[in-house]
């Protein structure tokens, strides 16, 4: 076998070099590379094609097996040099940028991350929507054939959680994926898109604008190099990714099977919350959601607020009940509301009468009655008492007002 016709010792060369090699989702040689480090690992993978695979033997024979035809016209330095041409650039572990997060993937975290735009803990942007490293960020994922009732949802979740200062991670697919990026764009936000094949390949073509709008104001990374495909095992291995790198998954829709459980599960394994919104129960695209709350223990969630609630400290969030129609009785102490709920809709009633139909002594009443009418809410006609009427005027007055009148 010739010489790689790059430097081998050199750790970043090496490490592109593994991205390009290895699949994503191979734990064994994974391990082996991450224990051996990555210039260890590639000198002893060319030294095995120089001696040939047969002179391999135990466990690491099957690796050299499937590795060493993929050195045949290695050349990373080519990929860099389309990464370069894309205005992107390498990340590795320990360098500025370096998602940290990443880290608790342990032997199967990504050698490298071929990167568009910046990511948080990289030099800020100008624009408003950049990111820190200690921004907090939430994955977004769902369906791809979404429903308007899930789009829609995790738009406005996008936007409350950039108003809130949170970024957006997603995988840049159809339905949820879009709708999550397109809210966090359109409401100043940072967003990323992790990508299943080369940050070269906007995938699917259909979001290509889409995705090059993330690579200006956010990031779209890999963990393979441009030129790579998506495939459908890329697909699920880069789900660890998305999961690593939130603090907390929210499952927009899903389907009962569907990849979006999947990146729930590597949440979940990695001890970050996951939240699932739920649906129409006639609604298969809801079916996933409501398996992961009745199966796995996913929190219910319904607003950006809600979800806040799963990656922000405790109480730094204040729970907030959803906005409700004031009801008549609001307010009033327990005899009070006896009174005024005993009072007739239409017409009036003495007190006697009024004792009787709210259980309650002529005295009560009589002390219910005076605290009601300096509230407004009940007024004397004649002898009897009734409720509080708005003026014939004022009635008209409301109406013009609501039909738009002056």
């Amino acid at each position: 076998m010739r010489d790689l016709p790059f430097d081998i010792d050199d750790p970043r060369l090496a490490a592109a070099a593994w991205s390009r090699l290895l699949e994503p989702g191979d734990k064994v040689t994974a391990a082996l590379v991450s224990r051996l480090g990555a210039v260890e690992a590639l000198q002893w993978l060319v030294s095995v094609g120089r001696r040939g695979v047969d002179a391999e033997a135990g466990p690491s024979a099957q690796a050299a097996a499937r590795l060493v035809p993929r050195l045949e016209h290695l050349d990373i330095r080519l990929e860099l040099d389309v990464l370069a041409g894309l205005g992107g650039h390498l990340v590795l572990p320990g360098d500025q940028g370096w998602p940290a997060q990443l880290d608790d993937l342990g032997e199967e975290r990504p050698f490298a991350l071929w990167v568009r735009g910046r990511l948080p803990g990289e030099v800020p942007m100008a624009q408003p929507g950049s990111a820190r490293a200690d921004t907090p960020a939430v994955a977004v994922v769902g369906a791809r054939a979404a429903t308007a009732y899930g789009q829609r949802v995790a738009a406005e979740l996008a936007v409350g959680l950039t108003e809130a200062g949170v970024a957006v991670v997603s995988g840049g697919a159809y339905g949820i994926d879009a709708a999550a990026h397109r809210g966090t764009l359109t409401s100043g936000g940072y967003t990323v898109a992790i990508l299943a094949g080369g940050v070269d390949r906007l995938y699917p073509a259909g979001n290509a604008a889409l995705l090059e709008a993330i690579a200006a104001d956010g990031a779209l990374l890999a963990e393979v190099p441009p030129g790579c495909a998506p495939s459908r095992s890329r697909f699920l291995a880069r789900n660890r990714l998305i999961a690593a790198l939130a603090g907390a998954t929210v499952v927009v829709e899903a389907a009962w099977r569907s990849g979006a459980l999947n990146t729930a599960s590597h949440a979940a394994g990695l001890s970050r919350p996951v939240g699932a919104v739920p649906g129409p129960v006639t609604s298969m695209a809801s079916a996933g959601c409501h398996r992961l709350m009745r199966e796995q223990g996913a929190v219910c969630v319904t607003d950006a607020g809600e979800v806040l609630e799963l990656v922000m400290p405790l109480g730094a969030v204040a729970p907030q009940s959803p906005p409700v129609q004031p009801s008549l009785l609001d307010d009033l102490d327990p005899g009070a509301a006896r009174v005024l709920d005993a009072l007739p809709a239409r017409g009036s009633a003495v007190v006697p009468s009024i004792a009787r139909a709210a259980g309650l002594s002529p005295a009560e009443v009589r002390s219910a009655l005076g605290h009601l009418e300096l509230g407004g809410q009940v007024e004397r006609d004649g002898g009897a008492w009734r409720r509080a009427r708005v003026e014939r005027g004022e009635r008209g007055r409301d109406r013009g007002t609501r039909r738009g009148s002056p």
